[in-house]
């Protein structure tokens, strides 16, 4: 596990920095976490909060490091569960699922970042639906596998974190 996400963001980086400084708009985004140190992302999942929080580090670290340069680093982490194949294999099931949004939240946010100005949007760990409701979108039915249903928050999202009216009616 920390061999592909720490390391292996660590190393992607590093062997891209030379491509993307030839690059217009520059980024990179990692999908990973807030820093949060609150204990309970650690309480049973050590290696994993260890593991995901590595990759936030890299965002931390290269985004001043490489700022210099133009080159963004950001990360991107969902608010609720995303249906994938890992969710519903390792998570729940299909019950899990229908408590979930779909993928198309993330790649729409990512969208959204990536096409930020590379030498002023860096450093920031965004949270999916905040980035879309920065955006302008007010409906987000849309991303809910059962549109107006309940929601299981995703892990590592800190307490604190704004939650838009329209992010809360859909």
């Amino acid at each position: 596990m920390h061999q592909i996400n720490g390391r292996g963001t660590y190393m992607v980086s590093k062997y891209c920095l030379p491509h993307l400084t030839k690059a217009s708009n520059p980024h990179i985004l990692n999908l990973s976490p807030p820093l949060d140190m609150d204990p309970k992302w650690f309480s049973g999942t050590v290696a994993y909060t260890m593991a995901k929080y590595t990759m936030s580090m890299c965002v931390l670290g290269m985004a001043a490091e490489f700022a210099d340069r133009g080159i963004a680093v950001n990360a991107l982490w969902p608010r609720t569960a995303i249906a994938t194949a890992a969710v519903q294999n390792h998570l729940g099931g299909d019950e899990i699922m229908k408590l979930s949004r779909n993928v198309d939240i993330m790649a729409d946010a990512a969208y959204e970042i990536l096409t930020k100005d590379s030498k002023t949007f860096t450093g920031n760990f965004c949270i999916d639906d905040l980035v879309l409701h920065e955006a302008g979108v007010k409906d987000f039915t849309k991303y809910a596998e059962v549109p107006y249903g309940e929601l299981m928050p995703d892990f590592f999202v800190p307490d604190d974190t704004p939650v838009p009216e329209e992010v809360k009616n859909s």
